[in-house]
């Protein structure tokens, strides 16, 4: 009843499944192509399905992309906070050449000897959570205000776990990093006041991504 009314396509819905069967065949990026592919298919195509229920229509394509960067965000925030957890259940979602990079193995680079290199590869991390993050805001600006609202407190709340990990350095996985009752109140009012003023200046860098740029999974 929602799809039809929202007018969720079935090509949507295949994004989101081609998440799980990405995961169920065990796959781990090789690069920030991958990991970013990887994020659309379990965050960013949910984000555009979302913007969609919120009355988005089809002809509105940078909205739709905006959406997408959306759930990037939210996902390499994710990907982030939930380094040690994923290693203990033999997945690793940082991208391989950005683990060579800084000297670590994938499966031992979570190990606690291992945590000091493993914080040195966050600020690259949360620089594109943060670039994903500030393109998703520009979306918001053409929402109506409850669901502007609802994103941007969301944004405010992921951004935060993002950037709690980066500033805990090597300590960021010693317990889950966590954004407690009283800073999400504190971030969903100032989410409330940045839907009223409604003037995001957006990321450093030209936007020159789409949705498209990120499926489909067949090539991964």
């Amino acid at each position: 009843m929602v799809a039809s009314e929202c007018g969720l396509t079935y090509e949507m819905c295949n994004d989101v499944i081609g998440g799980f069967a990405m995961d169920a065949t065990g796959f781990a990026p090789k690069n920030e192509t991958d990991m970013l592919r990887y994020s659309y298919h379990v965050a960013g195509a949910v984000g555009i399905m979302m913007a969609k229920i919120m009355g988005v229509h089809d002809d509105d394509g940078e909205t739709l992309d905006r959406a997408n960067d959306l759930g990037l965000a939210f996902q390499i925030a994710n990907i982030s906070r939930d380094v040690v957890e994923d290693a203990a259940a033999g997945r690793v979602y940082i991208p391989a050449d950005w683990l060579a990079e800084a000297g670590l193995t994938p499966g031992e680079h979570a190990k606690p000897e291992n945590r000091f290199i493993l914080a040195g590869v966050m600020p690259r991390m949360i620089g594109l959570m943060q670039k994903h993050e500030d393109a998703a805001r520009l979306g918001a600006k053409r929402l109506r205000f409850r669901s502007r609202w609802a994103v941007l407190s969301a944004a405010n709340i992921y951004g935060a776990i993002g950037r709690k990990v980066l500033n805990r350095g090597q300590k960021a996985w010693d317990t889950r990093t966590r954004v407690n009752a009283a800073e999400k109140m504190w971030h969903v009012t100032t989410a409330f006041f940045q839907a009223v003023w409604n003037r995001p200046s957006g990321p450093v860098e030209p936007i020159i991504w789409s949705r498209h740029d990120f499926r489909p999974v067949a090539g991964w």
